[in-house]
């Protein structure tokens, strides 16, 4: 078995066409992170969601990491589109979803019965559900420094 590239894994014969070798496969195309959100959105979407867990009653997750990344997503779209999508679901068209805004956060499944898919904001019952319902900017840089 040749191999086409050191990250694409060679792919045995049986699965190739006929007269096909492994260098005629294309490479996948590269995947490039998204633009980093402003410090302005990201500050918007920490005192909302601070805001909002305290007037729900619900908590961040024990793991700041995830609350972290969580708010990064909603400031990115915050700056994009022009309101928080849920960043925790994938979007045929993002910019139609927020328009929408069933899934704006806090999005309609939230504020009818507390559900969250991101685990943003979660009740006191959850086994993932932290004390906290304040993160600082420090917190969510340091956090998601590496991302």
């Amino acid at each position: 078995m040749a191999t086409c590239s050191p990250f694409i894994p060679s792919l045995p014969s049986a699965f190739l066409s006929p007269g096909t070798t492994q260098s005629r496969i294309p490479p996948l195309p590269s995947i490039r992170a998204s633009s980093e959100p402003s410090q302005k959105a990201i500050e918007l979407m920490r005192k909302f969601s601070e805001q909002y867990a305290r007037r729900s009653g619900t908590y961040f997750c024990m793991d700041k990491g995830v609350t972290s990344v969580v708010i990064k997503g909603l400031a990115e779209h915050k700056d994009t589109l022009g309101a928080p999508l849920c960043p925790c679901r994938h979007y045929d068209d993002k910019v139609a979803e927020a328009e929408q805004g069933f899934w704006n956060c806090p999005c309609v499944p939230m504020r009818e019965r507390k559900e969250c898919h991101c685990m943003l904001f979660l009740t006191s019952d959850n086994d993932f559900a932290g004390e906290d319902q304040t993160i600082t900017s420090e917190e969510i840089q340091q956090l998601t420094a590496n991302f």
